[in-house]
């Protein structure tokens, strides 16, 4: 489940990132494109396609609960030295509630969580394949600040991953498809 950001906010995004990979050792990370970028709201892992009917209805409901959010992809930062991140401003407080409420449907819907985590809205930039340092590639997000954009709508989105490949874990190769397979409108 998530919330794209609009072309626009996405551009912004893509010049800056751009630059970051030009930076020595860019390489080394596993870079998402622009056509990957959104904000997770929850992970849902393999669904059964028998409980997509159910889950749809939930999501709606949940949908219409929230109203739209006004937001900003602004700044960036790190987890550890695994992923690379930009940040999201704004109404965040009612993302994180969205996030809640998206997690229950899925719940309700009989899908089970790997594990609850405290949302932290952000969008994932590049993955670390190896022992890269990722703060000289955060530091220079922490002055990004695109334009403000509402989300007006959840997006469930498939991921379809690429066949196997007998390269080695983390090498380049092809990048998981998203499929969108329905979107929400918030607060109708």
């Amino acid at each position: 489940m998530a919330v794209a950001p609009p072309d626009e906010a996405l551009r912004e995004l893509g010049d800056v990132v751009d630059g970051l990979r030009a930076l020595p050792g860019a390489d080394a990370l596993r870079w998402t494109g622009p056509e990957q970028w959104h904000l997770t709201l929850a992970f849902l892992g393999e669904v059964a396609e028998d409980t997509l009917p159910d889950l749809r209805e939930r999501l709606a409901r949940a949908a219409r609960r929230h109203p739209p959010a006004r937001l900003r992809l602004a700044g960036g930062g790190r987890f550890g030295d695994r992923v690379l991140w930009a940040g999201v401003t704004g109404h965040t407080p009612e993302l994180g509630r969205l996030a809640a409420s998206v997690n229950a449907a899925a719940r309700h819907a009989g899908i089970a969580l790997d594990e609850e985590r405290r949302f932290t809205a952000h969008l994932t930039l590049a993955r670390n394949r190896g022992h890269t340092r990722l703060r000289p590639f955060a530091e220079p997000l922490a002055d990004f600040a695109g334009r403000d954009w509402t989300a007006r709508e959840i997006a469930l989105i498939r991921s379809n991953l690429p066949a196997p490949a007998s390269a080695a874990p983390g090498a380049p190769g092809p990048r998981p498809r998203y499929q969108t397979l329905g979107t929400w409108p918030l607060g109708h």
